[in-house]
């Protein structure tokens, strides 16, 4: 090897090193960039409200007068984050069937029976207790409390004795 040889390899080899600095400082700027977009992305309410209901503790630990009256918080606030019950828990059976029980009732489906009596043919003869608890827990293709698990027992009883009353 010469010396012309030795002054190439340097040549590409500065080359080759100031490519990479350069490569270098543009990652660093980009990541850069990035971490600013990520810091003014977290000001959005919405995204701050849903970290912090991941980050709410499971549960709490309450001691003396402070910790009663936390408690006593804690428990108002769940009772309130309660189910609320559908139709703002009217018995109207005719309101419930046409509201929750008429889509398949009425269209047949997954063999749900039409207010016809020939439809209804021995599954009148269970009872209207075997009825309603079929509708409260379900049975075959159809679902507990039909679908709507904001529904009451009472609420349920209230509709399967609309649809009973349509029968006779």
């Amino acid at each position: 090897m010469s010396a012309e040889d030795d002054q190439v390899f340097i040549k590409r080899f500065t080359a080759i090193l100031i490519g990479l600095i350069g490569f270098t400082v543009v990652i660093i700027a980009l990541a850069a960039s990035l971490n600013d977009q990520a810091e003014r992305d977290e000001t959005n309410s919405a995204r701050e409200a849903a970290r912090l209901e991941r980050l709410r503790p499971v549960a709490g630990v309450y001691t003396g007068e402070t910790g009663r009256a936390a408690a006593a918080a804690a428990m108002e606030s769940a009772a309130a984050a309660a189910p609320q019950l559908a139709f703002g828990g009217s018995t109207d059976g005719e309101m419930i069937y046409d509201r929750a029980c008429a889509a398949c009732h009425v269209s047949g489906a997954a063999g749900a029976p039409a207010l016809v009596a020939s439809a209804w043919e021995g599954r009148l003869d269970k009872g209207r207790e075997q009825l309603v608890d079929n509708a409260i827990n379900g049975i075959g293709a159809m679902p507990a409390r039909g679908g709507r698990s904001d529904l009451s027992d009472e609420q349920i009883e209230a509709s399967v004795d609309f649809m009973l009353a349509q029968l006779q």
